[in-house]
Order: structure tokens, then sequence, then C-alpha cells
């Protein structure tokens, strides 16, 4: 049986930026099978949003949904003040997996290229350059011109992380769904690449939402934790969903927070450890 919803009243503050993503009341069910249910939350323009929990808690349904590929089984989504929609280009994702073969000889910016041409009507005499400008432009902003003229199979893996993003931004999205970039990092090159998100966050205002197993590599930079788990989802800030009180009622057993030496999260409990590092 599932428990309480686990959120605070959706309420809008005077000078508050508008909302990019609105639930209320949200269950999701994979044939007739319950994965979470009663779940209200907004996420607005601009946020930075990490959505943790354990495997098969359905964070990438979440995904699914706000891409039009799922749709609710019950209660209301809205993204960008309408309905999810299939092929919205308004929306850069990078998925959690992408198949490169180290004998692949397609160059960055080729790839980049043909995210941008994806989301124009560029008239062909300006396309070349429309496209070589845009595709310039966005491997800037994660850091990545050096990698420009470069075969995507000979990148390391925080290197093709850096590219993806790239491609997820070259159509000026307004927001941003990236799934695992973290998971085959270290936690130096982990913490770099979301150092570059944040900063593409900051300066670009690209509502994102990045899925993560540990939560340390980006705790100092997010506005906000979706928390899924055990059929439940709790939202707030870090501050407020990371507590030994909030992860105990969202399991419904006893789950202490704490912090290690390097002042990192731990969580034990629960029906996983999310907040150590390498979990």
């Amino acid at each position: 049986m599932v428990a309480e919803t686990l959120h605070a009243p959706v309420r809008v503050l005077p000078g508050e930026a508008p909302a990019t993503i609105r639930a209320e009341g949200l269950e999701v069910r994979y044939q007739n099978k319950l994965v979470w249910q009663d779940a209200t939350f907004e996420v607005r323009s601009g946020e930075f949003v990490a959505v943790i929990g354990p495997n098969g808690a359905g964070k990438t349904t979440l995904f699914r949904m706000l891409l039009g590929l799922h749709w609710p089984s019950a209660g209301t989504l809205s993204v960008f003040g309408g309905p999810p929609t299939r092929g919205n280009g308004r929306i850069g994702y990078v998925p959690q997996k992408h198949t490169i073969n180290q004998e692949t000889h397609l160059a960055c910016e080729s790839l980049v290229r043909l995210g941008y041409s994806g989301t124009r009507l560029t008239p062909p005499f300006l396309g070349i350059r429309a496209e070589q400008d845009a595709a310039w432009e966005a491997l800037e902003a994660t850091g990545a011109t050096e990698l420009w003229d470069k075969p995507l199979g000979s990148l390391s893996g925080g290197e093709l992380q850096r590219v993806f993003l790239a491609e997820a931004l070259v159509g000026h999205p307004g927001m941003l769904l990236l799934d695992e970039p973290l998971s085959n990092l270290d936690i130096r090159r982990s913490r770099e690449l979301v150092e570059t998100i944040h900063g593409v966050v900051q300066r670009q205002k690209v509502t994102t939402l990045l899925v993560a197993h540990d939560i340390n590599p980006m705790i100092r930079c997010l506005d906000k934790v979706i928390y899924i788990a055990n059929g439940r989802v709790a939202t707030g800030t870090p501050a407020e969903v990371l507590t030994s009180e909030s992860l105990t009622r969202l399991y419904g057993v006893r789950v202490e927070v704490l912090r290690d030496s390097r002042n990192n999260f731990v969580i034990v409990g629960g029906e996983d450890e999310h907040g150590e590092e390498g979990g």
C-alpha cells in the first residue's frame, strides 16, 4: 500500500520564474503495475534538479512522460504550459545509453550539426554556415571546442558526455533532460561535468533535470531534488529532502542520512544506498 504524498503544497511567490513542468496527483503504471503515485510538484524555469532513487523506481519513466512517450495513468502533467508532445524541439535530451563504436570516424562537429539541422528549417545557401556556427557555439558552451574535428570513437567517456551535451544544447532548448550522464565517470570527471552543466544552466537559464545515483558531485549546484522510491515521490530543496525524517517517510523504514569525512551524503538503509561515492 502506498502511503501519503510527500510534497510541499505548490505555490507561486511574486517574482518567481514560471513553471516549466507542473505535475499534480501524477500516477504511473506499466501493464497495471503501479510504479509511483500521487506526485505533485513544479520545476521552474532555470532550475537545476536531480532525479534520484533506486534502480527501477521510475526515474527514466518520468523522462519518458516529459518527452510524450508514456502517458500517466492518473493526474495531470504539463510541459511549457501544455501537454507533453513527442518530438518537442524545446527539449534537449541525452539518453542513458549512446552506442559509440571505437571504429566510429564521425567527427564531433558532424554529430552536433545533425542536432541543429534536426531543429531548424534553414535555406540551403545558409544551412552549412548556420550549422557550423551553432555547433561551435554549443561545443564552446560545454568546453569542448578542442574536440571539433576529433572522431567520436577516439573520445573518453567524459569527452563524449560533453559532446552529447552540446548536441542537446545546439537547438537552444528551454529544458534539458540528462539520463545518468555521470554513470561511467570517476568522481573527478563527474564533478567537472556537473560544473559544466551548472554553468550552462546559469548562463542560458535552461531548466535541467539530471538522473543520477550519486548526488554528491552536484549537491552544491542543485535547486531541487526529486527523489523517487517505494512508489512515492519526495520533492523539495536538498535540505528538505535529504534528511533522515524525509527519507524514512519515503521508504517506510528507518533511514539515516549521514555525512562522511569528505562531507559527502551517505544514505544508510532503505532499498539502496545512493549517496555514497560510486553508489
